[in-house]
């Protein structure tokens, strides 16, 4: 969306909350306390006296389990949103904006998602040089170590990032986008609240990854306030999650 366009929807008249202050300020909580358990999984990665590989936050015996549990959350916040919109009358629609309903919209969709992808790409790229210039020797514990290896684990990874392109568009974007623009009056800000929450939930990842991702965020966040739907978003989350997980590693490694 340009930013003469985000100025001008942020100064549409304020939608109604779909959920309630209570309902949002406990999914804030949830978050939070997501982010703090990251915080010191990398920090426990990162001591000696870790258990794990040095660097990693889990050693490769544990990617399943860790799938399963991903996918167990993913769809929790899922429920959380949706109880919460469910509670004032709302329905999926609410959070997603709609379903396709004719060929021309999935092509359309498509279309956008392709570039899209490249320029998520662009950014995820350009944010990482940045921050490695200005700070070289910073590092984190990653999860390279849970990264898929047999035909099980390609499965339940490839079924995870389409749970999360499903999930988390709903719960960023489709319910704390909408909420926040409902309690601020502004779509731009609400653009830019929910990235920054996005980034923070990740902190699992360390502290560049959650630039990032707040950076990432931000990108989704306006392709959902210009296409008033999640269909693009939730098609570039899954190939993105998958192609950085995966099939990156499969062409170039």
């Amino acid at each position: 969306m340009p930013v003469s366009e985000l100025r001008s929807a942020s100064r549409t008249a304020r939608p109604a909350p779909i959920a309630s202050k209570f309902h949002l300020v406990g999914l804030l909580l949830l978050l939070f306390g997501t982010a703090v358990a990251g915080f010191f999984a990398q920090h426990h990665a990162g001591t000696p006296a870790s258990s794990a590989s040095a660097g990693q936050l889990a050693d490769h015996g544990k990617a399943i389990h860790i799938y399963l549990v991903a996918l167990f959350m993913d769809w929790a916040l899922f429920y959380y949103c949706y109880a919460g919109v469910r509670s004032r009358g709302g329905t999926l629609a609410s959070l997603s904006a709609g379903r396709w309903t004719s060929a021309k919209d999935v092509l359309t969709d498509m279309a956008i998602a392709i570039p899209f992808w490249a320029v998520w790409e662009g950014v995820a790229y350009g944010v990482h040089y940045l921050l490695d210039l200005f700070n070289p020797t910073a590092t984190a514990a990653t999860v390279d170590s849970l990264l898929p290896k047999s035909l099980v684990e390609i499965i339940l990874w490839i079924l995870l990032c389409l749970t999360a392109g499903f999930c988390e568009e709903i719960a960023f974007r489709g319910y704390l986008q909408k909420q926040f623009h409902a309690f601020t009056g502004s779509i731009a800000i609400a653009v830019v609240l929910q990235g920054m929450v996005f980034g923070i939930a990740h902190g699992y990842q360390g502290w560049k990854n959650v630039v990032v991702i707040t950076a990432l965020g931000l990108l989704y966040g306006v392709l959902a306030a210009w296409r008033r739907t999640l269909r693009v978003n939730m098609i570039s989350h899954a190939w993105s999650d998958a192609w950085e997980g995966w099939l990156k590693l499969i062409l170039f490694h």
